[in-house]
């Protein structure tokens, strides 16, 4: 049901008057539920995402996966034209690049193996224990900038870290809530939830500032302006997440 209302909304999307272009998209294709391969096809809520706002534009969009871990340097060498892979807005990421409004709020979550939960119940029981992210991501740098993060014993992974959690490999892994939730809800891993999110973050698009990067950042901003009025972006929420993760969480909450 909400997938063909996802498509009658993609088909009654009215294109913004603009030249036909590509847009480049990097991403990781090892994401669940943003961006994954199922039967040899590229899906999750970046592809309709970026689809939709293609829909709107009137551009191309190509999608280019490589390791999480190339794709700001992709980025930085015009090898793409954005990132489409739950990319949080940090100080350090804007001083770089031209990042679009977000959309995606989220929190970051402690994972445990089933049965541990009550032994780490947040980020303050991370103190001696073997903590996975994944090379690149925003939660190594959340963990190193907590106080204790001496006290913790911080690996970095380009994938597996669910698998290596539920191994007993590690003891966590920090990943966003949302994502958290959706792998223990689809996966056979025996996992859960430690606590609490620890960190609001919230997740755009980013761009080069240089002259074309910063129009294309308008372009697909306005574009996602327009996908948040007209219900699009809370329809591709729901059908991936089940859960409108597209406004702020206080927003959200109310």
């Amino acid at each position: 049901m909400r997938s063909a209302i996802l498509s009658a909304v993609l088909a009654l999307t009215t294109a913004l008057p603009a030249a036909a272009d590509t847009i480049r998209v990097g991403m990781s294709g090892g994401y669940f539920p943003f961006t994954f391969t199922r039967a040899d096809e590229l899906q999750g809520f970046e592809v309709d995402l970026m689809n939709a706002v293609g829909a709107i534009t009137g551009d191309e969009v190509e999608f280019v996966t490589m390791s999480f871990s190339g794709l700001i340097g992709a980025l930085e060498s015009g090898r793409i034209d954005t990132v489409a892979n739950q990319i949080t807005i940090t100080p350090e990421r804007e001083a770089k690049f031209a990042f679009t409004q977000p959309y995606v709020y989220d929190g970051a979550q402690v994972v445990v193996k089933e049965g541990n939960e009550g032994a780490i119940t947040g980020p303050e029981s991370l103190k001696g224990k073997s903590v996975a992210v994944n090379l690149g991501s925003n939660y190594e740098e959340l963990l190193r900038a907590l106080p204790y993060a001496s006290e913790i014993d911080i690996r970095t992974y380009e994938s597996n870290i669910e698998q290596d959690t539920a191994l007993g490999r590690v003891d966590a892994f920090v990943m966003d809530r949302v994502s958290s939730a959706q792998v223990i809800k689809e996966s056979p891993l025996p996992l859960a939830l430690a606590g609490q999110p620890f960190s609001e973050i919230q997740n755009a698009l980013p761009f080069r500032k240089d002259e074309a990067g910063m129009a294309l950042r308008d372009k697909v901003d306005a574009a996602i302006t327009q996908l948040k009025e007209n219900g699009t972006l809370s329809e591709i929420s729901q059908k991936w997440l089940d859960a409108d993760v597209t406004k702020p969480l206080a927003a959200a909450a109310e």
